[in-house]
């Protein structure tokens, strides 16, 4: 029973990575205006190129990319170069790969915002479940309620005030990039005390406004089941505050913020844009912030079927540890 579970929600993830690259390759064709021409017209008007016969050189480069084949012999060809993940060339950064791209960009993002989520998760989790439980002494819920507020401002806004106080007025950290300039990065001291120092004020912005809303969520949840039998029972039974609170109240309120965290780790490969565009971090945000402003459409292309994917994988990975989680679930969808 558990083996035709997994085919089906399987099955969903094809269909869903199916739809996904199928949306991925329309939309961008769909926009107004030739990408190519365009990236031509601003290097020329930058001075970077010869002004010539644009649109010739824009045929020679939509050959180069195989864009003057007919539209289902490209949809073709993209299916194949997504299954050998080759994504094509940049066309702002020729001859740099989209792939060469993303891997550059991956492990930054990877590393803040796997971090930061982790923490905020963690902690927020925790502090909602601790503002919701009816025998937390009252300055506790107090000053965990206060702590909510921070879920009402935008990661962004907090990371341009961290970033003018520490960064600006008091000069304890760096305004930007993500290790100091010169360092050789290996496994050494100075690379990670580097990448720590850099990566500090982006973690923190994004941890304190997403601890407010991982609290509200398990708040929210932990209310739900306060008033379920086995809460009764277990209080009845005599059982310590402590042990109720973790394993019937945290336990069964859980759920919901797995689901939650799964999806959160399943954009992470998107990178906080704004977060990392502030900081000018050397994330996947950052990039897909260049090429949308460079109508490199082919990294973006990229970047977004790598987010879809991402979310497709991170669902099918939740749904397999589900029914371990709760055992209500019992592997046939229920």
């Amino acid at each position: 029973m558990y083996a035709d579970y997994v085919a089906r929600r399987f099955g969903i993830m094809l269909l869903v990575i199916f739809l996904a690259v199928t949306i991925n390759f329309v939309i961008p064709r769909l926009a107004p205006g030739d990408p190519i021409e365009a990236q031509l017209n601003q290097l020329i008007a930058s001075g970077g190129g010869a002004a010539g016969d644009v649109q010739a050189m824009a045929a020679s480069y939509r050959a180069r990319f195989g864009l003057d084949q007919p539209l289902w012999h490209q949809y073709l060809a993209y299916w194949n170069s997504v299954l050998r993940f080759d994504l094509g060339f940049s066309l702002a950064n020729y001859p740099e790969r989209v792939s060469q791209a993303i891997l550059a960009g991956l492990p930054w993002t990877l590393g803040l915002l796997g971090f930061a989520t982790l923490v905020s998760f963690t902690l927020g989790t925790l502090l909602g479940g601790i503002v919701a439980w009816p025998r937390t002494p009252r300055f506790l819920r107090a000053a965990g309620s206060s702590l909510l507020v921070f879920s009402s401002i935008p990661y962004f806004l907090i990371g341009m005030i961290l970033l003018y106080l520490f960064a600006i007025v008091w000069r304890v950290f760096p305004a930007g990039g993500g290790i100091p300039f010169g360092t050789t990065v290996g496994l050494n001291w100075s690379t990670v005390s580097g990448l720590a120092w850099h990566g500090t004020l982006p973690a923190i912005s994004i941890v304190i406004a997403e601890i407010g809303a991982w609290a509200l969520g398990m708040r929210g949840m932990l209310v739900s089941v306060l008033g379920e039998d086995y809460i009764t029972l277990a209080e009845a039974k005599g059982l310590q505050n402590r042990r109720i609170f973790v394993w019937y109240g945290m336990r069964n309120a859980m759920l919901p913020q797995f689901t939650k965290l799964a999806l959160t780790l399943g954009h992470i490969v998107s990178g906080a844009i704004l977060v990392e565009v502030i900081f000018s971090y050397p994330g996947i945000g950052f990039r897909l912030y260049q090429a949308i402003q460079t109508n490199d459409y082919f990294v973006i292309q990229g970047i977004v079927l790598l987010l879809t994917i991402s979310i497709a994988v991170a669902m099918f990975i939740l749904d397999l540890i589900y029914p371990l989680i709760d055992p209500r679930i019992d592997g046939r969808g229920r």
